[in-house]
């Protein structure tokens, strides 16, 4: 059995109380039912008649059925009977799966569905991974999904005001009413538009299809600088580095991902880098870009350094798209994410989901948090979508996210901004001198405490640790440290 995100096999997946999640990007299925509890991915999983006896399991299916790998959830269509509206405001994976969720859970109202981007939900990871990439090889659901389950999406339809207190959202100048509403605007890219000459010819950021192949037709044989050393600039970084003649990454921190990852799984993905040639300007500000013809030419750095190139591309994370809603009943928070309790409620009938929303994290005690991760945008637009219905549903998950570059794929759990020590399961495999030999555990702990995990080349531990996180069983720190001690972690997670 794969699984229904991207085929990996769960067979190497990590089982726990009825449930295995998948060991690339933490997927999670029902063992019992096959439906899907977690995300990323839209579909269930097929399930076959089983029988125990003794030491032997017999598995009974025709032969037509075991061709069928996933399947989707039986849905609802529109009853002109039921005269409710419920709107999703959104095109990405929030918005998607809350939509799904409505009509899977007997939801026969009018759904409206309104997206300001021109193509269907996508797969938006693949954009700094795969730069070249169609939208018909990432489309999430076909126009035919849409249609059989009466979701009336609009493309190209940005909804430019949403009134809690009438219960309307406006678009094209329309007002339309709703009975329940979900936000899934998600962020647009940072600009960096306080920096002189940063709306320059030849400066770009990466968020839409658009860009994406903006940039990789842009970058063969020339001088790159990449503003921003962490997810999206690292792995545009990756993607162009044989097209490039030269890339240069400038990070404010002293090495790439030290916020999220720490310095020493950050300098050790640095040298990957480095030994494919990438350049780095670390603990280092642009102050100007400089032109000429009115493209940019050059960077100037706080400190001075003047800095060669052709173009540039900006990877300084989102502003978040939550200027449609200006009551001021509605609490923002200073990066305009929504502020919310772990049901998204942000007045009556009305909640938000994905990138947006700043909610409590049960894994932190209720500490608020934004968490831009693809598998946890479609978990909120599923307890969105329950509690439109008039459930009581709480965000109760464990993040989950990954990055690929060179064809390393660090996996990631948990959230830890603020963590006391990091903790590495083979250490020595994070010296300069082996820098494509990296294969190691990292354990981001504070007092007792597990709060994230991070692995190279050690499936499926990560997915392990998710599922010890989410039951609240997780090793603790005396324990991790007393195993990497003895030479491993892998037995903590044996038995489970």
């Amino acid at each position: 059995t794969k699984c229904t995100h991207y085929n990996a096999p769960l067979k190497n997946g990590a089982y726990l109380n009825g449930q295995v999640r998948c060991q690339w990007h933490g997927a999670c299925f029902n063992t019992t039912t096959g439906d899907i509890e977690d995300y990323p991915g839209g579909d269930s999983l097929s399930t076959y008649k089983v029988d125990v006896s003794g030491s032997s399991v017999y598995v009974t299916a025709s032969a037509e059925s075991l061709k069928v790998k996933k399947r989707g959830k039986a849905t609802c269509k529109h009853d002109a009977g039921d005269k409710r509206t419920f709107v999703v405001v959104g095109g990405g994976p929030a918005a998607l799966t809350c939509a799904q969720t409505l009509r899977e859970n007997g939801f026969k109202g009018k759904l409206l569905m309104f997206s300001k981007e021109e193509h269907l939900p996508y797969d938006r990871p693949k954009l700094s991974k795969a730069m070249t990439v169609t939208p018909e090889k990432i489309t999430l659901r076909p126009q035919e999904f849409f249609d059989k389950n009466d979701i009336e999406i609009s493309l190209g339809s940005a909804v430019t005001e949403v009134d809690p207190e009438a219960k309307t959202v406006t678009v094209g100048g329309k007002k339309i009413s709703y009975d329940a509403c979900t936000i899934a605007t998600g962020g647009r890219a940072q600009p960096l538009a306080f920096i002189k000459g940063a709306s320059l010819g030849n400066i770009f950021t990466l968020r839409k299809i658009s860009d994406a192949h903006s940039i990789i037709g842009a970058v063969e044989g020339k001088n790159v600088a990449i503003v921003g050393s962490s997810f999206i600039g690292m792995e545009v970084a990756a993607c162009i580095a044989k097209l490039a003649a030269k890339v240069t990454v400038i990070g404010m921190e002293k090495v790439p991902f030290e916020r999220v990852l720490g310095s020493k799984v950050g300098e050790a993905l640095q040298n990957i880098h480095v030994e494919k040639g990438i350049e780095f300007k670390m603990g280092a500000i642009v102050q100007e870009f400089k032109e000429t013809d009115g493209k940019v030419s050059s960077l100037v750095l706080k400190s001075g350094e003047e800095l060669p190139c052709d173009l540039a591309v900006i990877g300084a994370g989102i502003i978040c798209n939550t200027d449609l809603v200006t009551s001021d009943k509605i609490e923002k928070a200073r990066d305009r994410s929504f502020i919310v309790d772990a049901d998204l409620k942000l007045a009556d009938g009305l909640y938000c989901a994905g990138d947006i929303a700043r909610y409590p994290l049960k894994m932190l005690d209720g500490h608020q948090v934004r968490i831009e991760h693809w598998g946890m945008a479609q978990f909120h637009g599923k307890i969105a979508g329950l509690n439109m219905l008039g459930g009581n549903k709480k965000v109760d998950n464990v993040p989950f996210f990954w990055t690929s570059q060179f064809g390393k794929n660090i996996r990631y759990c948990g959230h830890a901004l603020d963590y006391d020590d990091v903790l590495i399961d083979s250490e020595d495999n994070l010296k300069p001198e082996k820098p494509t030999a990296l294969k190691f555990v990292a354990y981001y702990v504070k007092g007792e405490k597990v709060l994230a995990v991070a692995s190279l080349g050690r499936d499926p531990i990560v997915s392990h640790a998710a599922n010890r996180l989410l039951a609240g069983t997780h090793p603790t720190t005396t324990e991790i440290k007393a195993a990497i001690a003895k030479g491993s972690t892998d037995s903590l997670f044996k038995a489970n």
